[in-house]
């Protein structure tokens, strides 16, 4: 989500619940997504769905009603806990204080209005900074267009065990290198998370069928490690991940504010004509001619 956003939220009063998966999302250039924001919002019970869709609207139309500059990709949880994330890229962190600096006060006060709206679907929120490690990722270059899930894994490492961390994700890389089914980028927790050392695993899917693919190449991934390899990351895993969890979450164009060459890119997911304005461009039948 966009800086300010998360400044208020955090001055007011996250890997994801479970990692960040993918969430290079927003951008195709990889100097784009060196870092993410992200700010995670749990919905009361009932509260999902349609009901947290119009009250993100409204700070959707605040934003754009004033010339805000912003733009995050929201992912809605399929499994855990009923939450959504909302996620910006910038290339550095000079770049997260410019957006919230240029942000016009008139946008600032017409998102603390619609952020009140907002608050009584939610139970709890926070917000999180990460920085993109490139030699524990296998894919750099951002997420593909069509991506429509987002899988977060974390890693909560044990304090004073960051290298053998290191150690055993540089070998999940080397063994997956030649596996396409296998591809990830990883952050390192930055700013906001209750606990640290925290890493994110993000992968990018295109449908539930990638999902299975990944699963499917476990073994290509047990023969390129080999039994050795598996069994030193079996060991370096016990010494250094305190906990671990694994979470899908879809792609919400509803919630999120895509910037202009995604919207470019893939117009029906991001702009989906509405029924009225798609039936406004049929074209009208002709007449049928008297006689016939």
């Amino acid at each position: 989500m966009n800086a300010y956003r998360v400044s208020r939220i955090v001055s007011a009063s996250f890997l994801l619940c479970t990692g960040l998966v993918g969430v290079a999302v927003m951008h195709a250039q990889s100097n784009n997504d060196r870092v993410l924001v992200i700010q995670r919002e749990f919905t009361k019970p009932g509260k999902d769905g349609a009901v947290h869709e119009a009250t993100e609207a409204g700070f959707i139309r605040a934003v754009q009603a004033n010339k805000g500059n912003i733009h995050y990709i929201a992912v809605t949880s399929m499994t855990g806990a009923n939450r959504a994330l909302f996620i910006s890229a910038y290339p550095s962190l000079a770049a997260v204080d410019a957006e919230r600096r240029a942000t016009p006060m008139a946008a600032q006060m017409a998102m603390d209005k619609a952020m009140v709206s907002d608050g009584d679907v939610l139970s709890a929120t926070d917000s999180s900074i990460w920085l993109r490690r490139d030699d524990l990722s296998t894919n750099v270059g951002g997420p593909p267009v069509g991506m429509r899930y987002l899988e977060v894994s974390e890693y909560v490492v044990k304090p004073g065990h960051v290298h053998e961390f290191e150690e055993l994700a540089k070998k999940y890389v080397e063994a997956a290198k030649n596996i396409p089914e296998f591809h990830w980028t990883a952050f390192q927790l930055a700013y906001g998370h209750s606990e640290a050392p925290t890493f994110l695993v993000l992968t990018a899917l295109k449908s539930g069928a990638e999902a299975d693919a990944e699963y499917g190449a476990g073994k290509k991934f047990e023969d390129a490690a080999g039994e050795d390899g598996m069994k030193k990351m079996a060991e370096l895993e016990a010494a250094s991940v305190k906990t671990e969890m694994t979470n899908l979450f879809a792609v919400s164009p509803k919630m999120s504010i895509p910037t202009d060459a995604m919207v470019k890119a893939e117009p029906d997911f991001w702009r989906p004509k509405t029924g009225a304005s798609a039936a406004a461009k049929k074209p009208a039948a002709k007449p049928v001619a008297s006689g016939q």
